[in-house]
């Protein structure tokens, strides 16, 4: 049976060739290179493209809607509308082309190659992982336990907008680094969504928030060695561990993430100022669907306790499916039995998330014939800008994946792989593994659909900031 992907030893080395021309022996040896990494590009132009399917979709739903009351008749909804608002769901397009990227396969590698790289070499551990990570942040006992502990901090600026924006922003994503970037993105963007976003900024604000929010979550990883994605990737097979993480990664990740707020809070220091006087946000103590009319009743400790434990459990047990989604399973009945607790468990998010992440590593899995030389063409500096800018067109946790796969890289450019592939993590949706689960909690305050261009904008600056940090102080 034809293995797929090809193995990377299994290609011809041709040092002094050039670039070009090793790329272009690979394709010639394996043609399928080329026709996979062309469905990847159509993907990331899907993406990109997301937010032009969602507003065709409003149009044609709208022209649908003019046609039925001329003919007096119930509106109801368009096949056609409903069609294009699906293919405008940013989470749903890579699993979109992972079909297309599938039936490829089959016809240029035959079933049986392709039904085993899709059920047996592509590993959805990550996928699941951050599905149920994020529905356990997302409950409104852990919710309200972060809130409370970044409440504490609020108030010594006041309990401002202002204030809570700023904690929000430099404490929150530090939880990365101990229960894991998709549980820090997912406190961070509701604490946002009802401390910030709720009081209606301006759109450039909404876009500086959310590009510095993923940005300081991608660095906000690196303080310990079991966190974060791109950092798992390369702990074991580079030997780091925490004290390493800290004392070459961790103090200029916290220096990147000070310096970027501070700096957006001047920028926007006006409007932040003036969000003081709008009107106060709704608690969090209120009724949801299942809850009916009845109003919730306030969390026992030991019920958030028991939350924890059920988060620490999932952290711990990161690499054992069996393990973490078992635990996940008696948690859902231990929230069915603590109901008045609890609120409505929220699941469509975290899956549509993991549809997206499983979409994107099994498209990642057949990039590494080109990702890999280029990544062990370049010289430090090269490299720390190579890996950025790959970081906002793939995952950077495949980034630094192939990096491990590079034979003889020295220290330094080790070093610089990871840099790279940290700090570009904000610039796109699909450059870090949390990205999509802000973008799912947030997209509602940017119409439905946020803007790539809009995205890219407001994470630059801290994306530039967070490279000179590592940059500088290495």
């Amino acid at each position: 049976m034809t293995e797929i992907p090809r193995a990377l030893t299994s290609y011809p080395s041709l040092p002094n060739q050039g670039l070009g021309a090793e790329l272009a022996a690979r394709i010639q040896l394996e043609p399928f290179n080329a026709i996979a990494t062309g469905i990847f590009a159509l993907a990331i132009l899907h993406t990109f493209s997301a937010g032009r399917f969602t507003a065709l979709a409003h149009r044609v739903q709208q022209g649908h809607d003019r046609k039925a009351r001329a003919q007096q008749r119930g509106a109801g909804p368009s096949v056609v509308a409903e069609l294009l608002h699906f293919l405008g769901e940013v989470e749903v397009v890579f699993g979109l082309w992972a079909v297309v990227l599938f039936v490829a396969t089959t016809v240029f590698m035959g079933w049986e190659p392709a039904k085993h790289y899709i059920n047996e070499t592509v590993d959805y551990t990550e996928a699941l992982f951050v599905v149920v990570i994020m529905a356990l942040a997302s409950t409104r006992p852990i919710v309200g336990f972060a809130e409370a502990a970044l409440r504490t901090v609020a108030r010594g600026g006041g309990g401002t907008p202002a204030a809570w924006w700023i904690t929000i922003l430099t404490i929150g994503p530090t939880l990365g680094s101990f229960i894991t970037e998709p549980a820090a993105m997912t406190i961070c963007a509701l604490l946002l969504s009802r401390q910030f976003y709720d009081l209606q900024p301006s759109i450039r604000l909404k876009y500086a928030t959310l590009g510095l929010l993923f940005v300081n979550v991608s660095i906000g990883g690196t303080l310990t060695h079991f966190a974060a994605p791109p950092v798992l990737m390369v702990a074991r097979p580079w030997g780091w561990d925490t004290p390493f993480m800290l004392t070459h990664f961790g103090f200029r990740a916290v220096i990147a993430i000070v310096t970027s707020t501070v700096t957006y809070f001047l920028l926007f220091r006006r409007e932040l100022r003036a969000m003081a006087t709008l009107a106060a946000v709704p608690d969090i103590e209120q009724p949801d669907d299942e809850a009916g009319d009845q109003a919730l009743l306030p969390v026992p400790g030991w019920v958030t306790a028991i939350h924890l434990g059920f988060i620490a459990w999932t952290v711990v047990n990161a690499h054992h499916r069996a393990l973490f989604v078992g635990g996940f399973l008696f948690f859902l009945g231990f929230a069915r039995a603590t109901a008045p607790y609890q609120g409505r468990i929220e699941l469509r998010t975290p899956l549509l998330v993991g549809f997206f992440l499983a979409g994107l590593v099994i498209h990642g899995g057949l990039q590494g014939w080109w990702i890999a030389p280029v990544l062990g063409s370049l010289s430090e500096q090269n490299l720390f800008l190579g890996a950025t800018v790959l970081t906002a067109f793939n995952d950077n946790a495949l980034i630094t994946y192939l990096a491990t796969l590079v034979p003889n890289l020295s220290d330094p450019l080790k070093y610089a792989v990871v840099e790279g592939a940290v700090v570009g993590g904000g610039l796109t949706v699909i450059a870090n593994a949390p990205n999509p689960a802000g973008q799912a909690l947030l997209s509602r305050f940017f119409g439905g659909s946020l803007s790539p261009l809009g995205l890219m904008c407001g994470a630059l600056l801290p994306t530039v900031i967070a490279a000179l940090a590592f940059r500088l102080f290495a």
